[in-house]
């Protein structure tokens, strides 16, 4: 035991650790505080979706030969959150349709605009699995991807704090908010832009496969104990922090894939609160 925490501090003596550390902390903070609106509205794919549009996005990134991909990246992700949501109002063309749609298009135009272009990497393949299921780019972060990534997390939890009411009403009853006059269409815009933005800025952690479950797991495991949507909101944003350092700190030590190692805590913590939740409803009844 004494040995590990002897390689546990020598690791988190590194500046890159850190780094790792507190984008992993932030990203996992962010993605939490959205994901228990994206269940309760039935939203659940939209991060998925908007995952493989941000791989495509990368794709073409690379193909142009841009060294800072992200403001194109974040840039088309967030036109097609936009295009998804107006599409899922459109009655030919249905909310999970349009997800799938485009989900599926950009992720075969992406690997296919890889394949013919090729993105200056011999290890096309490897290049491919790890922007899929994460890796250990989050050990590489440079100081303009920690300082983008903090200022991005800051814009994304202002945003939940002053529209909390907003995204409260819109959440749980859509059709209340616009017979009172609230603007529902575009506090929903907002919330998918903010979602895009969370995608983009996971893609470095868990990898674009695995960023709906960085988002769903904790809100589907606070649900399973608590009731309002408060103190679910307050749960999945602990839940998902302590998943990510415990992801992030066994991903250094056992040199294992950052996204998955980061996924495999959620599932176990989940499996816990399942339980937990049967047990104590068990006992009301």
């Amino acid at each position: 035991m004494s040995e590990l925490f002897s390689t546990l501090s020598l690791y988190l003596s590194r500046s890159f650790v850190v780094n790792a550390l507190i984008v992993g902390v932030l990203i996992a903070l962010c993605s939490s505080l959205l994901g228990v609106t994206l269940v309760l509205k039935r939203y659940s794919f939209i991060g998925d979706g908007l995952s493989h549009v941000a791989f495509g996005a990368m794709a073409v990134a690379a193909v142009l030969g841009l060294t800072n991909n992200m403001p194109l990246v974040l840039t088309i992700t967030v036109l097609c959150a936009v295009l998804l949501l107006r599409m899922g109002k459109n009655a030919k063309i249905k909310g999970d349709a349009a997800i799938a749609m485009i989900s599926v298009g950009s992720l075969a135009i992406g690997y296919l605009l890889m394949n013919i272009f090729g993105t200056g990497s011999s290890n096309l393949s490897g290049d491919v699995c790890s922007t899929l299921f994460g890796s250990t780019s989050i050990l590489t972060l440079s100081d303009f991807d920690v300082w983008m990534c903090i200022v991005l997390s800051v814009i994304v939890v202002l945003f939940f704090v002053l529209f909390y009411n907003k995204i409260f009403s819109v959440t749980f009853d859509e059709s209340f908010a616009r017979a009172t006059g609230q603007r529902a269409g575009l506090y929903n815009l907002m919330i998918a832009i903010v979602i895009a933005v969370i995608i983009v800025v996971s893609m470095q952690l868990v990898g674009s496969l695995l960023i709906s479950a960085l988002v769903i797991f904790p809100a589907l495991s606070a649900m399973r104990v608590f009731k309002s949507f408060k103190s679910v909101t307050v749960c999945a944003a602990i839940v998902s922090v302590f998943c990510a350092l415990i992801g992030l700190l066994t991903s250094i030590l056992a040199g294992t894939p950052v996204g998955s190692t980061i996924v495999a805590v959620d599932i176990v913590v989940f499996v816990i609160f399942f339980i937990i939740g049967a047990f104590t409803k068990g006992r009301k009844a």
